[in-house]
Formats: structure tokens, C-alpha cells, sequence
């Protein structure tokens, strides 16, 4: 016994310098970086704020202006049509619905990849990243295939009365379709870091599954679990090309906000289209202030356990 806790003792005593001794090449890297001439680094900072600029800050001006350009009244006029309230609607319930599908699947799916070793979990990784390679028209399609009338389940779904394409399921199959890495992927390198220690103490103390998960698991991956709803939601608040292909585009039932946005500019309702498309960038905006807030406490949560 005294060996095995000698040698848990060396082991970690090792890994700490090891991490110590990476810390301190990634500091004389960072000085080396700092060492290049002074005109190689003000033409690096120029060229990245000149890119910013001009991909995503103008972008956004131009947004908010068009959206206001006629004034506070157009603009929360433009909101208020029924048109818009029921896209918003639309919107707000597919991100709640294909969030909460892909908030289980992510634990589920993060668990068994990160505390497991089984069979096909390369397999499983590499089902999981598919949304990110196939384009979302093709994720859409395959609904259609599935679903349509001339689909695999077209003529069932038909005789039972139940309505899939074209309606909120379909719209919502193909968001949580585009959206479901987005949670496992957070937690999955966040879990594999933590390993199964802890959790093994608390089964060893007589703790039940659902309790280890609830009182160990949870409370340390929360800040991971945060960031992938965090994206997740945003992705599926803005997802365009699989839910024009479900959607039908029925006017004041099945049109999104990105949906409604493409038809209000097309038909030259340029208030209307810009004054929705703001609320997607408000969106983003506050998207990218959480997720900075979140990395900050992903990154203090590393540092501690490495402490």
C-alpha cells in the first residue's frame, strides 16, 4: 500500500513538472514572438484589425444602421407585425426544443465517450462531427427523403395524419440535426481531463449512479455544459439552409427569423428584413460575451485542477 500511494505521489509529482516544464516553453515562445521587429509586429496588428474591420465590424454597422434608418417607431413597427412576432415565436421554440434534445444527448453522449472504452467509440466521434462536414441543404434533404410524401415514411406519416415536413417537427428535427455536436464536443475534451477519479471515490462511499452524476460529475463540468448550450443555441437561432429546406416557407407559420429575413429583403422591406436580422446580430453579440465569460472560467477550472 505505502508503494502504491510512493508511487502515486512520483507519478503526479512528475506530471506537474511536465506541465511546468511546457508552461515554461509556451512563455519563451510568447518571448520569442515578442522579439520580432517592430514593423513585423505593427503590420501583423494592422493586417488582423483591417480584417475585423472590414468582415465583421462594418457588417454589423450597416445592420444596425439600415435597421434604424428611419427611426425607433419603424423599427419596433417593424417587430411588431405578426409576421415577424410569429417568426421570432417559431424560432424561440425550435432553439428551446433541439437545445434541450441536444443538451441529454451531449451528457450522454460525453459520458460514454470520456468514462468508457468500448468498441466503435471512434466510430461514435466521428458520427458526432458529421453536422460540421455535410452541408446543412443536404441535412435538410434527407428529411425530405425520409419524410416527404414521396419518402420512406411519407406514405405512413400520411395515413396516420401526422405532419413532419413543412410544419414545426421537421423544423426542429433538422436544427437539433445541424446543432447536436455543439454540446458533446464542450464537454468531451473537459471530461476526458478530469478522468474518473472522483467519481470513483464516490462510488466507493456508497454513492449511486445518479447521485455521483449529480453531486460530482455536474458541478464540475457546469461551466462546459454552459458554453456548449451557449452555442448550441445560437447555432440553432441562425441556422438557415437545412430549415428553408423543411420549412415550406409558409408565411406567418413556418418561417424562422433568417427565413423571414432573406423573403423581407427580397420583396424590398428593407427596414423590416434589417430591423430582424438585428436581433440576430444582438444575438451574436451577446453570444460572444458570454462565451468569453464562460472561457474564463473554463480556463480558471483548468488551473485549478492543475493546482
Amino acid at each position: 500500500m505505502t508503494m502504491q500511494i510512493a508511487d502515486s505521489v512520483s507519478l503526479s509529482a512528475s506530471e506537474a513538472k511536465a506541465r511546468a516544464k511546457a508552461r515554461a516553453h509556451a512563455a519563451a515562445a510568447r518571448d520569442n514572438l515578442r522579439t520580432e521587429p517592430r514593423a513585423v509586429r505593427i503590420v501583423i496588428i494592422a493586417l488582423a484589425v483591417m480584417f475585423l474591420t472590414v468582415f465583421v465590424v462594418l457588417p454589423l454597422v450597416v445592420v444596425f444602421a439600415q435597421a434604424f434608418s428611419r427611426g425607433l417607431l419603424a423599427y419596433f413597427a417593424a417587430l411588431a407585425e405578426p409576421e415577424a412576432m410569429a417568426a421570432i415565436e417559431l424560432t424561440l421554440i425550435v432553439a428551446a426544443i433541439s437545445v434541450g434534445l441536444n443538451l441529454v444527448f451531449g451528457l450522454v453522449a460525453a459520458w460514454a465517450i470520456a468514462k468508457f472504452d468500448f468498441k466503435g467509440k471512434t466510430f461514435l466521434i466521428t458520427l458526432i462531427d458529421l453536422p460540421f462536414s455535410v452541408s446543412p441543404v443536404i441535412s435538410g434533404l434527407v428529411f425530405v427523403l425520409l419524410f416527404g410524401a414521396q419518402g420512406y415514411f411519407g406514405t405512413w406519416l400520411r395515413d396516420h395524419d401526422i405532419q413532419i415536413l413543412f410544419a414545426v417537427p421537421g423544423i426542429a428535427l433538422a436544427t437539433t440535426f445541424v446543432t447536436f455536436p455543439f454540446v458533446a464536443r464542450a464537454l468531451i475534451p473537459l471530461m476526458q481531463e478530469q478522468g474518473t477519479q472522483e467519481e470513483e471515490a464516490a462510488i466507493s462511499l456508497g454513492a449511486s449512479g445518479l447521485q455521483t452524476f449529480f453531486r460530482v460529475t455536474l458541478p464540475n463540468i457546469k461551466w462546459g455544459v454552459l458554453y456548449g448550450v451557449l452555442l448550441c443555441n445560437a447555432r440553432a437561432m441562425g441556422e438557415f439552409g437545412a430549415v428553408s429546406v423543411v420549412s415550406g416557407h409558409i408565411r406567418g407559420e413556418t418561417n424562422t427569423m433568417p427565413l423571414l429575413v432573406e423573403i423581407l429583403y427580397n420583396e424590398y422591406q428593407f427596414v423590416a428584413a434589417f430591423a430582424i436580422a438585428s436581433l440576430l446580430a444582438m444575438l451574436a453579440l451577446i453570444t460572444l460575451i458570454v462565451k468569453t465569460v464562460l472561457e474564463r472560467h473554463l480556463d480558471e477550472g483548468e488551473d485549478a485542477s492543475d493546482h
